[in-house]
């Protein structure tokens, strides 16, 4: 079933950037079974266009859930199969490395839920404030975390787009989870790395701000980051959540 709670708005938009010649980023949204996806894919020209694919394959028949722990089941088996055709096709390289950061935004009722796997990103603009609900899966996060380098020194880290966890590259994909309430008129923002790349938090909060329509809010962010050179691929998702009007009593 739908949700009772809250309608959705969605948003979406991809472009390969300024600097690439190929797209590895996709991007599935699915408002009616309350999931949102953006994966990024990585292992070169047609290895990483590949890797982002089998998710979003898999992922498109989760249906429609019947309760949270379900639609999560439901969204993890599909990942595990994802990881074992990227696995596979890996091996078929002769293994290389390929993988897919991914994140997904899994809502029902009144309940939300962020997956992630590498550095793509889920923000949540509330009242006015930006908030990152995940936390990067990267090296120079890891190494902030130890207090082994400063904020500043991480801005200009020579390794700051390692990657530590993707999917596809080990036997079992590794996701977090950060969960909460959704209230009327939260905004989600998913994207990859292409958009912070060049955007900080505040300047995005910003244009979610000044664009209440999502679509129009997706379009001014791509917009902005092509202006900015777009050095990768830049896939955004903005997801607006309604609250529903009570039903009338019958008669």
């Amino acid at each position: 079933m739908t949700n009772v709670f809250f309608g959705f708005a969605t948003g979406s938009k991809t472009d390969t950037g300024c600097l690439r010649t190929h797209n590895e980023d996709s991007l599935l949204t699915l408002p009616n079974a309350g999931l949102w996806v953006v994966a990024d894919g990585m292992g070169g020209h047609d290895a990483g266009a590949f890797a982002s694919q089998p998710i979003d394959e898999e992922v498109s028949s989760i249906g429609l859930p019947s309760a949270a722990a379900e639609q999560e089941a439901r969204f993890m088996e599909r990942l595990f199969r994802a990881n074992s055709r990227i696995l596979d096709h890996s091996d078929a390289l002769g293994g290389s490395t390929v993988g897919a950061t991914v994140v997904a935004l899994l809502i029902f009722e009144n309940t939300f839920n962020c997956i992630w796997s590498g550095d793509s990103r889920i923000y949540l603009h509330r009242n006015g404030t930006l908030s990152q609900q995940t936390v990067d899966h990267t090296e120079v996060r890891e190494l902030l975390a130890a207090g082994s380098i400063s904020e500043e020194e991480a801005r200009d880290w020579p390794r700051r787009n390692v990657i530590t966890r993707a999917v596809g590259v080990s036997p079992e994909p590794q996701c977090d989870e950060a969960r909460g309430h959704v209230y009327n008129g939260d905004l989600f923002l998913l994207c990859s790395d292409g958009l912070y790349e060049h955007m900080e938090d505040d300047e995005i909060a910003q244009m979610l701000a000044a664009h209440g329509d999502p679509q129009a809010a997706c379009d001014a962010l791509i917009a902005e980051t092509i202006d900015r050179g777009a050095r990768d691929n830049v896939t955004v998702v903005v997801v607006r959540c309604d609250e529903l009007p009570e039903p009338e009593p019958e008669d």
